[in-house]
């Protein structure tokens, strides 16, 4: 009994010696990544919406910024056009306007984003056709979601015997753009 006891006072020692700390120090390694990606999101999306537009390098300077952090990530861009649709009292015949407007957005994503941005030509980076452009109204939206699975995630997986796939980073951030300065 007593050799049970010094075998089991030795697996708690090097628990709480070494496994413990190299978890802690990974999940505060996880928080100054989220830290660094929220304050690289929050950077670009407020660009794009005091600017009005988006060149190929404001959005290659945003990823390197947060793959610096050594993850990786999914990054997805949304932009809502406002767009305004008069009322007519009866849309298939030539009706007349009721003096109302419905307000619609036309919705773009990354893939299209991308398209302006890196065409398949030989423009060079700083072409004026390469910027997308917003308008004032419009609404802008990033959500980044990390791919890989920290290191963090990998500890608490190998303690508790699981398998973590959820990302640990994820940051949405968007809102109104409010100029357009292109």
């Amino acid at each position: 009994m007593n050799a049970l006891s010094k075998v089991f006072a030795l697996l708690i020692a090097i628990l709480l010696l070494f496994l413990y700390p190299i978890a802690d120090t990974f999940e505060k390694q996880d928080d100054i990544s989220s830290l660094v990606s929220m304050t690289a999101v929050r950077e670009f999306v407020d660009a794009v919406r005091d600017k009005g537009y988006i060149t190929p390098t404001m959005y290659n300077d945003f990823s390197k910024a947060v793959h610096a952090t050594g993850n990786t990530f999914d990054i997805q861009m949304e932009h809502d056009h406002k767009r305004y649709n008069p009322v007519y009292t009866d849309p298939l015949l030539p009706g007349t306007f009721k003096n109302e407007t419905n307000v619609d957005y036309d919705q773009y994503f990354t893939e299209q984003i991308m398209q302006i941005l890196f065409p398949i030509t030989t423009q060079a980076m700083d072409n004026k056709q390469r910027m997308y452009k917003l308008a004032t109204g419009d609404y802008f939206k990033v959500i980044l979601t990390n791919t890989n699975r920290t290191q963090a995630t990998i500890m608490w997986d190998f303690l508790h015997h699981a398998n973590t796939a959820r990302a640990k980073i994820m940051i949405p951030y968007g809102g109104m753009v409010r100029n357009e300065d292109y």
